[in-house]
């Protein structure tokens, strides 16, 4: 297996730690990631999700714009902190990329508000996916800059 590939966003908001994680973690995915950015595409809706995310071990299958889907599994939950989700069963054009991922959501004080970051541990899918990796993360790294301003939007509206 190939040595993941970090990559990280954070933003601050004059919001609470508790309210910024309580309203990030349930929201609709389609909703913060509903732009594509160059090679990422948007999320265009979310299958198979029981009730609201929030459970340790729960599962959805996140549909993406250009066709493909990736199963998420939600792993951690420390409340108001941090959450934590494994991306498995990547199809379509992500999969040459990306055979899985980690990824964490943290909420930690700043000032007089929060700071965000979304993070991500990506194992490229083959030596493609590795040799494409300086390319993907700069395209990442806009993608996750647009979803910091769509949860601004949310956060202070």
């Amino acid at each position: 297996m190939a040595t993941p590939v970090h990559l990280e966003e954070s933003r601050d908001f004059p919001v609470s730690v508790e309210d910024a994680f309580d309203v990030v973690l349930p929201a609709p995915l389609p909703g913060i990631f509903n732009r594509r950015y160059a090679a990422v595409p948007a999320v265009k809706e979310v299958r198979d999700q029981a009730g609201e995310w929030g459970t340790v071990g729960q599962t959805r299958t996140i549909v993406l714009g250009d066709g493909g889907t990736m199963r998420e599994t939600l792993t951690s939950l420390e409340r108001p902190h941090s959450f934590g989700y494994t991306i498995s069963d990547v199809t379509g054009p992500m999969k040459l990329l990306a055979h899985s991922l980690d990824g964490r959501w943290s909420f930690e004080p700043v000032g007089t508000g929060v700071r965000i970051t979304w993070a991500w541990d990506l194992r490229p899918a083959n030596a493609v996916g590795r040799l494409a990796m300086p390319l993907f993360t700069r395209f990442w790294h806009g993608y996750a800059r647009r979803a910091m301003e769509e949860i601004g939007r949310i956060l202070v509206p």
